[in-house]
């Protein structure tokens, strides 16, 4: 049995940790599998990318102020330091994870 992790603990450290709130009944989220596939495969351990399924999670999408899908939120030492609604590219994701904070 997998242990159930905090939203807290997920999103502290020093490595940035990109979270994808998503929706499976969303279109762009759909899209955007592939491109953060890519962007796994660019960055590798540099940072975390977790996804966050709005309806699984409804609180958290509301105390994070989530009001559209997808809606990306990067966060380094527990800190929100970039958020963005909608379809993000390849390289300005990439870039925002191999960024010096």
């Amino acid at each position: 049995m997998k242990k159930k992790v905090s939203f807290k603990d997920l999103i502290k450290g020093e490595k940035p940790v990109l979270v994808d709130f998503y929706a499976d009944w969303c279109g762009p989220c759909k899209a955007m599998a592939p491109i953060l596939s890519e962007v796994i495969s660019k960055v590798g351990d540099k940072a975390k990318i977790i996804k966050i399924d709005v309806d699984k999670n409804q609180v958290l999408a509301q105390s994070m102020q989530v009001r559209g899908v997808p809606t990306f939120i990067l966060f380094k030492d527990g800190k929100v330091i970039w958020r963005e609604s909608g379809m993000q590219s390849v390289r300005t994701l990439t870039k925002l994870l191999e960024g010096d904070f």
